[in-house]
């Protein structure tokens, strides 16, 4: 098997239980990963529209409107008002904020956890190949 083979199978073999696990700890706050990966966007990079965040996850649009509706639903985002009125942006409630932060320590434990063993360096490394293979996925 070739390099690459082995390292495309490796990622694969990766996903599915980290997946599975992330939705494990995330299921103690009541949520799922698409929940999480938007109060994570809009916590990091602040307000979004929904093809912001559609684009970020890369999902369609209306996968995020039925994941925003619940979490609107939960009281953790809100809609802010803009100028164009067909533009829908979402930010953080404060009791979103609050979530965030609550679920933040359950997840960083998680991830520390899975990354014992592996040095900050190899952890950069790996961040910027990740980073690069992205990029020409979606050139």
């Amino acid at each position: 098997m070739k390099t690459f083979q082995k390292f495309f199978q490796q990622l694969l073999l990766l996903y599915r239980p980290f997946e599975n696990n992330l939705n494990i700890q995330l299921n103690k706050h009541d949520l799922h990963r698409a929940q999480w990966s938007i109060l994570y966007y809009l916590n990091n990079y602040g307000s979004a529209t929904l093809v912001e965040l559609a684009n970020y996850q890369s999902v369609e649009k209306p996968t995020i409107t039925r994941t925003i509706a619940r979490l609107e639903e939960l009281g953790y985002v809100e809609h802010v008002p803009s100028k164009d009125k067909r533009e829908k942006r979402m930010q953080l409630t404060e009791l979103g904020k609050k979530v965030y932060s609550e679920v933040r320590v359950t997840i960083d434990q998680y991830e520390q956890e899975i990354l014992k063993g592996i040095t900050e360096e190899e952890q950069l490394a790996a961040i910027r190949i990740m980073g690069e293979i992205r990029n020409n996925i979606i050139k």
